[in-house]
């Protein structure tokens, strides 16, 4: 009776051996069919009202700040008194630009403003009696100038600066020149100061 026992158990363990198929791992999804399916598991809707209007933004006007190199390049008197402007850290601004141009222009005249590479005839950086110093090239003037005009040196330039920095107009600006001591005639106050338009003239390459 025992090895008829023993016989049928092994055929019981065989008979389920035999019985239990064989079942394969589920294939590895690819990242993008992973994300397909986080998709579809955390889809959103948005809906929009029919009464809503499309807003187009349309930015038509770019703008950039010249640095110092483009200014030397182009080499302008303009391009020097928007030198002189980056440098002190005031507004590039129409009104700043045409007051430096007219006080340039009292100081050197407009045919030869770069003269001496000193435009505003500063002492600052550049001694000589009157302001007729000379500075090595007119990039250097322009830092010169605008440390000067900083610096007031007890020259009242106070009212030039805050009028530099807040753009006024070149009238309210040309009044803080005559008031400082850049000047010791003081332009006549004013009535040695010219209004009208300034020419553009470029300098020498050698004078950058």
């Amino acid at each position: 009776m025992r090895p008829s026992f023993i016989n049928l158990r092994v055929a019981v363990a065989a008979f389920a051996l035999i019985a239990v198929p064989a079942v394969a791992p589920p294939p590895e999804l690819s990242p993008a069919q992973q994300l397909k399916l986080y998709d579809a598991a955390h889809a959103q809707q948005l809906t929009v009202s029919k009464s809503a209007s499309a807003v187009t933004i349309t930015h038509s006007k770019y703008s950039a700040t010249a640095g110092i190199q483009s200014l030397a390049n182009s080499g302008t008197n303009y391009d020097w008194a928007k030198l002189v402007l980056l440098e002190g850290g005031w507004p590039q601004s129409d009104n700043n630009v045409t007051v430096l141009l007219r006080w340039m222009r009292q100081e050197n005249g407009a045919n030869n403003w770069w003269n001496r590479d000193n435009p505003l005839n500063n002492s600052f950086g550049a001694p000589g009696a009157g302001g007729t110093g000379r500075n090595p090239n007119l990039i250097v003037a322009a830092e010169h100038a605008a440390q000067a005009l900083k610096r007031g040196a007890g020259g009242g330039y106070g009212g030039i600066v805050s009028a530099l920095a807040a753009s006024a107009s070149p009238a309210v600006t040309a009044q803080a020149i005559w008031a400082s001591n850049w000047s010791g005639s003081h332009y006549a106050n004013g009535t040695h100061w010219s209004t009208a338009p300034v020419p553009i003239v470029k300098a020498p390459a050698s004078a950058w």
